[in-house]
């Protein structure tokens, strides 16, 4: 193609990737265009672009206007292409996407009109092989920026087969020095698939690699839990990006390797990196770092962590309530559950489900557990499954029975395991032993099974009174 006809071929691209759903209209395209420009269209629509193409004649010719009205209708055999309006209430000049040559159909018309409906076309059985395939037998080249497209939807469907076609087609193509951005496309897709292995030999195989490159395949280790190559990954990136093109998202996933392989030294080196990039107020990797201390029992650091920074968001405000309970240090998980409230911060279910367990283990008969139940009723995220199962738990630690059983009966969803088998165990724990067995059959009767430890803490205190045989109870422990 000339110089213009890629210039019109671009902006076609560039127009169709946003995705417009709106009305079309018919354009003209000269005869010798109409298998490159159809390729393309039907390129487009296979990652859902909005674009149309008509039914294709037998015989050739030049597209013209067709009107909605069929007195007025002006026909010559042709490739029939619909290009997107963006809004179908005003009119729009469209230009055609390759310069026609002097003709006496070569006009477009602009005059509001009403146009017929079109039917996009949403073929599920044309792919992305197809189209290549196609393009092959008509001997068209690929240019980079198709393949982008063509990436772009195997890696938003996940199609493992089209993305092997897809590859095996570029690697047949003869690409001299492939784009580094086609290459990082290249490597998410795979990713994306799930893989990993042949992302890896690509990673391996690139001549240059930049942030992008080594952060793909860094998380795709760590999705997979495989925490220590993820770890000797990023060391190995130190010695080819610079620190400074580090955001404080790669920080955060890399403390979490820290944790799960009890690497605290190189937590602490992270820290200091941070600081050293100025992320020292970055609330997601605040959070992360209180959770890498709590999760050592440094609660000294995490609370200089946490301390330090100019402002709290929920993040930071829920890892320092998970490393006071972890420590048993529930009044202060009280404290600070009443203090989120006063900074203006939205509460969220998780900070009452921890709450409501630190208030469980105050042994202060539910004074504090029943504030915390008012103010979930106040927010209303009392019917929250963790926050009802919380309260239930909260009421039978506390001997709070009959309030327990009345948040049971409160719910309207009982498909919950957790909150049978905390019903249950609050009787068990306050010495109701038939009340609990009723509760049993009534969770045998919807299909549930009891925790097996407390099966068998039922078992051991209604044996020796004979109170019933529990040979149907037999959990799955599978």
């Amino acid at each position: 193609m000339t110089s213009i006809e890629e210039e019109m071929v671009l902006e076609f691209a560039e127009r169709a990737d946003k995705r417009t759903n709106n009305s079309c209209i018919l354009t003209n395209i000269p005869e010798q265009s109409n298998k490159q420009l159809l390729l393309l269209l039907m390129s487009f629509s296979l990652v859902d672009m909005g674009m149309t193409v008509a039914t294709l004649p037998k015989s050739g010719g030049s597209l013209v206007h067709h009107h909605s009205s069929p007195e007025k209708s002006i026909y010559k055999p042709a490739f029939k292409v619909l290009l997107p309006l963006r809004n179908p209430n005003k009119s729009h000049a469209v230009v055609p996407l390759m310069k026609p040559k002097s003709s006496s159909y070569s006009h477009i018309s602009t005059k509001r009109k009403k146009m017929r409906k079109s039917v996009p076309f949403t073929n599920p059985d044309c792919t992305t092989s197809d189209v290549l395939n196609l393009m092959d037998a008509l001997c068209l080249p690929v240019s980079p920026d198709m393949y982008n497209s063509f990436i772009r939807e195997c890696t938003s469907s996940a199609h493992s087969h089209r993305a092997d076609d897809l590859h095996a087609h570029i690697r047949r193509s003869g690409l001299r020095q492939p784009p580094l951005s086609l290459l990082n496309r290249l490597l998410l897709m795979h990713v994306s698939c799930g893989h990993l292995e042949i992302a890896r030999h690509l990673f391996d195989g690139m001549p240059t690699k930049d942030f992008k490159s080594w952060a793909t395949i860094v998380v795709a280790y760590l999705n997979r839990n495989d925490y220590e190559e993820a770890m000797n990954l990023f060391l190995k990136m130190l010695h080819h990006i610079s620190m400074l093109e580090f955001p404080a998202w790669i920080l955060a996933c890399l403390l979490k390797s820290c944790v799960c392989t009890s690497n605290m030294d190189l937590g602490k080196q992270v820290h200091g990196c941070s600081l050293k990039l100025g992320h020292a107020n970055n609330l997601f990797l605040a959070s992360s770092l209180i959770n890498f201390y709590g999760k050592f029992r440094c609660l000294e650091s995490a609370e200089n962590v946490f301390n330090q920074l100019a402002r709290h968001n929920s993040l930071t405000w829920m890892a320092r309530l998970i490393n006071n309970s972890k420590e048993e240090r529930f009044f202060e998980v009280f404290t600070d559950f009443k203090e989120i409230g006063k900074s203006g911060i939205k509460k969220n279910a998780l900070m009452f489900s921890t709450v409501l367990k630190a208030c469980a283990r105050m042994h202060d008969r539910g004074q504090c557990g029943r504030q915390v139940h008012g103010n979930a009723i106040k927010l209303g995220l009392d019917r929250d499954v963790y926050v009802h199962c919380g309260l239930v738990d909260m009421y039978g630690r506390s001997g709070l029975v009959r309030d327990a059983k009345r948040v049971f009966e409160m719910s309207s969803d009982k498909t919950s395991n957790a909150c049978w088998n905390a019903m249950i165990s609050g009787y068990i724990r306050n010495g109701l032993y038939v009340e609990a067995i009723k509760i049993l059959y009534e969770m045998r009767a919807t299909g549930l099974q009891l925790q097996p430890s407390l099966l068998d803490e039922l078992r051991i205190a209604c044996g020796s009174n004979t109170l019933i045989s529990m040979e149907n109870f037999t959990p799955n422990r599978e």
